[in-house]
């Protein structure tokens, strides 16, 4: 078994030759899409540490948690009330498999035209996209619950609510995270490409702005951003998920997670 110390030392015997190899191709490659190194450094000091954290990097923070927890807030209901019901997965299968396979960058345009450029439109969006990676994983979790389980509660007596509380949520924790999971790199795009596109805030307009006026370090110093915003979220992310599901073995959660990057 891989040593975490040794996990570590690959990963950087990974990064820095990376590192350097960009950082030689920015300086030797003269491209007016490529602004060297030291520059964008520079234009990320300047831009981020911090001047513009509060005019758009907290705009952007606050679309992405508050779509987020709606869409969690609505999703995880559902799909354990969609996984509990098999009329409900009929009727509604069609409608998850149309809405599923439409693009999110498809649904700014007819957002832009009901909401406008506000705060409602870019919220909208986010529920949207990151209700459906949690509602069918929540549903096929129910879907697959141990039948002795459930029987076992039945036989206990247990009430319908006290099933709910103490078997069904905490046996579809896991695949509820995985959905959760998904979906907080969707919110991460979604903001993203909405402030882009029609914003006049934010990370993404800060790009947008950078790219029309051909300030180039700018406009990676921004991308650079967003990497950085999106590795600390998927780390937070991860920390969270293990203190809430601490029954379950590392083993297990990378078994699930290659099933379900086999089944996608």
């Amino acid at each position: 078994m891989m040593t975490r110390r040794r996990s570590l030392a690959l990963q950087a015997g990974f990064i820095i030759p990376l590192l350097a190899v960009i950082y030689w191709y920015s300086e030797a490659y003269q491209s007016f899409a490529v602004a060297p190194v030291p520059d964008v450094l520079a234009a990320f000091q300047d831009a981020w540490l911090f001047d513009r954290v509060t005019s758009d990097v907290v705009p952007t923070l606050e679309r992405l948690f508050l779509g987020y927890a709606l869409a969690v807030l609505i999703a995880v209901p559902l799909g354990i009330c969609l996984g509990s019901s098999r009329l409900l997965r009929m009727l509604a299968g069609p409608l998850f498999a149309f809405f599923r396979s439409v693009p999110p960058i498809a649904l700014i345009p007819p957002a832009l035209i009901v909401f406008g450029l506000g705060n409602t439109m870019k919220l909208f969006l986010i529920v949207v996209v990151c209700v459906w990676p949690i509602v069918l994983n929540a549903s096929d979790g129910v879907v697959e619950l141990d039948r002795t389980m459930l029987d076992t509660t039945r036989s206990y007596r247990l009430s319908r609510w006290e099933r709910l509380r103490y078997a069904v949520i905490p046996a579809v924790a896991p695949r509820i995270f995985a959905g959760m999971h998904t979906s907080l790199a969707f919110a991460i795009i979604v903001v993203v490409a909405s402030e882009y596109l029609a914003g006049t805030d934010g990370i993404g307009f800060f790009i947008f702005q950078a790219q029309s006026q051909y300030s180039i370090a700018e406009m990676w110093a921004g991308i650079l951003l967003l990497g950085m915003l999106g590795f600390l979220l998927n780390l937070a992310f991860v920390a969270i998920q293990r203190r809430v599901l601490f029954w379950q073995a590392p083993g297990e959660t990378r078994a699930r997670k290659a099933s379900e990057a086999a089944a996608a």
